[in-house]
């Protein structure tokens, strides 16, 4: 079974176990911010930050930009490493108000929005990918640490082009559809990969 052949039953096999789902339903302003934050951390995390940043008043693009330091901070400081992610996150905030705001850069197209978007310092391909499907609605596929493992365990490995390509390939060019594949795969992964059941793991036996 070639690469392609076995993404499809990864596939076939997530969306029978999971069905229709919505992954990731915000504002661009919030998948921007929390595209960086969720680096190095659990998701639960990123959402009390955003719930801190939102009591701020600073749950923005222009909020966070216009923000004191130490503010951003202290509110996304559950989220680890949070000087870090307060100057990766200044920066793009200012970098996306520079070019127009959210509504300057939905203008652009897709190979030119990832393109701005990755030449921002801090920014990589899963949180520009990130960016693009699930705050601007792209097709760009968001290859995680979840996708690289259950890709493995199917037998697909390679590097980020290499998956992201394999994944779209075989789905319909289509935000939503990107969108609601990578949620599987982050549903099943929270479900098995995380919990130390590679022995109940369902994904290795469907493309034998």
């Amino acid at each position: 079974m070639d690469p392609d052949e076995r993404v499809r039953a990864l596939l076939r096999g997530l969306a029978a176990r999971y069905g229709e789902i919505t992954w990731w339903d915000a504002c661009p302003d919030e998948v921007v911010i929390g595209a960086v934050l969720t680096q190095q951390t659990r998701w639960e995390n990123v959402e009390r930050a955003l719930a801190r940043l939102r009591e701020a008043g600073i749950g923005t693009v222009a909020g966070v930009d216009r923000a004191e330091t130490a503010t951003v901070e202290e509110a996304v400081r559950c989220t680890g490493f949070y000087r870090l992610k307060t100057a990766r996150l200044k920066g793009l905030c200012r970098r996306i108000l520079d070019m127009g705001g959210v509504e300057g850069l939905s203008r652009l197209p897709t190979p030119a929005l990832r393109e701005a978007l990755l030449a921002v310092r801090g920014v990589g391909e899963e949180t520009a990918d990130s960016i693009l499907c699930y705050g601007f609605g792209r097709p760009s596929f968001v290859v995680d640490a979840y996708t690289k493992r259950i890709c493995g365990c199917v037998g697909v490995t390679g590097s980020y082009t290499d998956l992201k390509a394999a994944f779209e390939r075989v789905l319909p060019e289509d935000a939503g559809e990107y969108g609601r594949a990578h949620g599987r795969v982050v549903e099943y992964a929270k479900e098995f990969c995380v919990s130390g059941r590679c022995d109940e793991c369902r994904m290795k036996t469907v493309c034998v």
